[in-house]
């Protein structure tokens, strides 16, 4: 078994990817780490040090704690890696991870504020390089917001991803690779069939694209979204981050569930249902998305009064 630092951490990168991980971002973060350690003259994975690691992460400049969280979690799931392969004997990575003492809650969207997105978004004037923007930036919101879909997975939808007459959506290659589908209502069915209309070409064909050829960029759409809320300048509570792209599919989850409340159903049966929806491994991760909101407190409470209520009066 090689020593070779390159060539131990290619075998980890194509581990993890036959477990159906893309490690896209960790692939770039080991590549950091090969070239710094190369720069060191260190080229084997038993020649890496507590020192130089540490070096390595004072050399990548993290502000948030999150984000320094992240780059240590990448270089500390190689060398455990490592050890249960016996290419190392103890993982030489003593670095902790700061705490997240100012965390923040995701800005949850409501129909009104959604609404006036959506609208802001199709009032989008054409320019030189990208004809049909409002329609585009709308859809793709649109599916974010109404479907829960992931930034990525609704910019990258081909033509023949739509099954219109079955009223599916198959959402491919999503997180950690795996594809899925996803059942619509007639409004969002109505919605992407206007815009395959407007887009033409074969099944394989970029749903929204603006030169026909390469799909619309999650970059692009999360800076024309942050200019829209921008100018739309939507109250911030305290304690709340602004608003990203990724907000719409928080606000879509902690939707369904206060819908759920409000309709009587069990949200805990529902949350497997849920996790599949949304392309998540397990309910774990969906709960996540779950932020509890004064909405959901409320319709909580109700909930349990109504449990409670025949307790109560055999009491008196």
């Amino acid at each position: 078994m090689t020593d070779d630092l390159a060539a131990a951490v290619a075998d980890f990168l194509a581990h993890k990817r036959a477990l159906g991980r893309k490690y896209r971002t960790e692939e770039a973060t080991m590549r950091l780490v090969v070239a710094f350690a190369g720069q060191h003259g260190v080229t084997r994975l038993r020649q890496l040090t507590p020192g130089l690691l540490d070096e390595f992460a004072a050399s990548r400049p993290r502000h948030r704690a999150g984000s320094f969280n992240h780059l240590i979690s990448n270089l500390g799931s190689f060398l455990d890696w490592a050890v249960t392969q016996q290419r190392l004997d103890v993982s030489p990575l003593h670095a902790t991870r700061r705490r997240e003492t100012s965390r923040r809650l995701p800005f949850l969207f409501d129909t009104g504020q959604a609404r006036r997105l959506l609208d802001a978004a199709a009032a989008l004037p054409d320019n030189s390089r990208a004809s049909g923007r409002g329609s585009t930036y709308h859809a793709i919101f649109a599916l974010c917001y109404g479907l829960g879909l992931r930034a990525g997975e609704a910019c990258g939808l081909r033509i023949g991803d739509l099954d219109a007459r079955r009223q599916l959506l198959e959402v491919r290659g999503g997180k950690f690779g795996k594809s899925r589908l996803v059942p619509h209502g007639p409004r969002v069915g109505r919605l992407l069939t206007r815009q395959a209309e407007r887009r033409g070409g074969s099944g394989d064909a970029p749903l929204f694209s603006f030169d026909g050829r390469r799909s619309v960029h999650p970059g692009s759409a999360s800076q024309v979204f942050h200019r829209l809320v921008t100018d739309l300048a939507f109250p911030v509570p305290d304690g709340v981050s602004p608003p990203v792209l990724h907000c719409l599919r928080h606000s879509f989850a902690v939707g369904c569930l206060l819908r759920w409340y409000r309709e009587g159903t069990d949200p805990q049966q529902q949350l497997f249902r849920l996790s599949t929806f949304m392309g998540h491994v397990d309910p774990v991760s969906t709960a996540v998305y779950l932020t509890i909101t004064p909405q959901l407190l409320t319709e909580a409470s109700r909930r349990f009064e109504a449990f409670a209520q025949p307790a109560w009066t055999e009491g008196r």
